[in-house]
Order: structure tokens, then C-alpha cells, then sequence
């Protein structure tokens, strides 16, 4: 997935794109680059969850600041807050996420043939696998699908009809535990909370801040 932007970075590129934008109508390539580029910023501030009237603060901070009109505000004073600002509305995405979650992780768990680890990971062995397990070392071949407790598609190499391979010891930690559950030919169900996959951060803006992850993950080979 693309890295989020840093928000001074994310709030200069707005700038840009509103000094830039010709109108609502999308008749140039430029224009349409830029509109864009406002989607692409949207998605990397989406953790401050903004409404309306807030976003409308945004946008006055934007002009402001393009059209080089006096701030009404110190921005050596209010710049270092942005940070801490983002923390906080994603700990409190987080959080309503989590809740949400941990009712589908209970419900889950409950399933026949699931088993709940130490860590939270829920497996479900969809078909059983005859090869060797793999290793937090090795390199494995995977089919997988993933998707939101709603069941919305995060991302998925089923759909792209073309499996991946990856290094196990460097993925989120419900892959790396969940996959040396499995061996080679079977296929599982992971549950993933939050705390083992995208954490409070999440990966905006499909991946919410504590979202729990659903994967369908089929085990090929063991890659040499």
C-alpha cells in the first residue's frame, strides 16, 4: 500500500491542487491530475475524521494561505498541534472500531472448528494441508483474499488471479503466526484483531484505525 503522507506535506499538496484547480468542470488532463491529487490527500488526512465544518476550516487555512491573506492564526504555535490532534481522533476511531470488532471476533471464535490463540488470532481450517509448515524465516507462496468485518475487499490476489510471494517474518503478525499454523496444499480463515494487524493506525482509508481483518489464506508452496 502507499505510505500515508506526512500532514505538512498532505496540507502543501492541497494548496497546490486548490491554487491549481480551473473550476468543478474536468476538461484537462491537468485538471483531472489535480483532482486527483485532492482524492490522494483526502485518503492520507482521513484519519483526523473530519466533518463538514471542520473541513471548512481546512479549506479556509488553505485559501488563506494560497492567496497570502493574514492567518488567523500563529502557525508556529498551532502547526506542532497537528500531530497530536491526529493521534487523538484516530485513538477515538480506534476505539468505536475495536468495540465493533471484538463483537465479530467473539462471534468467530464461537464458530465450529475455530480456535482462538494467545494472541487473538482466530483460525479456521477451511481445507487441511499434507506438506510441511512453513517457518517465520521462510518465503511462502499464498493465494489470499482479505476483507473487512462488513466484507468489503481490502485486498485480495484471488481477485487479481495471480498468487504472491512473500517473506513470512515480514508481514502483519496474524500472517506471520497464523501461516506456520497451516502446511502446504491447506487453506485457512484468519481472523486478525486489530492489535495483530494494522493496530490504531490502520491503513487509511479502507483499513480504519483498530479495524479487525478477515483472511482466506491458501498455503501453495514453500518458496525457494
Amino acid at each position: 500500500m502507499v505510505k500515508s503522507l506526512p500532514v505538512s506535506v498532505a496540507l502543501v499538496l492541497i494548496a497546490v491542487a486548490a491554487a491549481g484547480a480551473a473550476g468543478p468542470e474536468l476538461k484537462t488532463e491537468d485538471q483531472k491530475t489535480l483532482y486527483a491529487l485532492g482524492l490522494v490527500i483526502s485518503q492520507n488526512l482521513s484519519s483526523f475524521n473530519l466533518n463538514p465544518a471542520e473541513l471548512e476550516a481546512v479549506l479556509a487555512g488553505v485559501s488563506d494561505g494560497v492567496l497570502k491573506k493574514e492567518f488567523k492564526v500563529d502557525v508556529q504555535t498551532y502547526g506542532p498541534k497537528i500531530p497530536a490532534l491526529q493521534t487523538a481522533r484516530a485513538g477515538a476511531a480506534a476505539a468505536v472500531e475495536k468495540k465493533a470488532g471484538q463483537a465479530f471476533l467473539d462471534k468467530a471464535a464461537a464458530e465450529k472448528g475455530a480456535t482462538r490463540t494467545a494472541s487473538g488470532l482466530i483460525i479456521t481450517t477451511i481445507k487441511a494441508g499434507t506438506g510441511p509448515s512453513p517457518k517465520t524465516t521462510d518465503k511462502v507462496k499464498v493465494h489470499y483474499h482479505g476483507t473487512l468485518t462488513d466484507g468489503t475487499v481490502f485486498d485480495s490476489s484471488v481477485q487479481r488471479g495471480e498468487p504472491i510471494v512473500l517473506p513470512l517474518g515480514n508481514v502483519i503478525r496474524c500472517w506471520t503466526e497464523g501461516v506456520q499454523l497451516m502446511k502446504v496444499g491447506g487453506k485457512s480463515r484468519l481472523v486478525c484483531p486489530s492489535d495483530i494487524a494494522y493496530g490504531d493506525q490502520g491503513r487509511p482509508p479502507v483499513i480504519k484505525p483498530g479495524a479487525t481483518l478477515v483472511f482466506e489464506v491458501e498455503l501453495l508452496e514453500i518458496a525457494k
